[in-house]
C-alpha cells in the first residue's frame, strides 16, 4: 500500500507535520518495502487554497492514505472525494506513525 506521510523533514526520522496544507514534505511510503520517495509541499506558500492544492499532490501521487496531525475541511473533502482515507491526529515521526500504522493502531 502506497501511504502519505506529512513530515516537517524529508526523512523517515522527521517528525509528523502537525498541518496537511502547509507541511513542509510529503513521504510517499511503500508500507511493504518501507521504500519511499520525499516531496516538498509547494503548496505550503501559497496564498490561499494550500489545503486542495496540497490534496491534489498526493493524490496525483496515487496514495491510498494521509497520516498527519491535523487537516482542514476542504483538504479532507478533497482527498475523500480522490478515494484517499485520512488518519489524523498523529504526532512522533514517521517511522514511528508507520510502524503504529503497520500494526494497525491508528484509525
Amino acid at each position: 500500500m502506497k501511504i502519505c506521510i506529512c513530515t516537517i523533514g524529508p526523512d523517515l526520522n522527521s517528525s509528523v507535520d502537525q498541518v496537511f496544507g502547509r507541511c513542509s514534505y510529503f513521504l510517499f511510503v511503500d508500507t511493504e518495502t518501507e521504500e519511499f520517495k520525499a516531496i516538498e509541499n509547494e503548496a505550503k506558500e501559497a496564498m490561499g487554497g494550500a489545503g486542495i492544492a496540497a490534496a491534489q499532490t498526493v493524490a496525483n501521487e496515487k496514495a491510498e492514505m494521509v497520516i498527519v496531525g491535523n487537516i482542514g475541511p476542504n483538504a479532507l473533502t478533497t482527498l475523500e472525494q480522490s478515494g484517499i482515507k485520512v488518519i489524523s491526529g498523529v504526532s512522533g515521526t514517521a517511522k514511528e506513525a508507520l510502524e503504529k500504522f503497520k500494526r494497525g493502531e491508528l484509525k
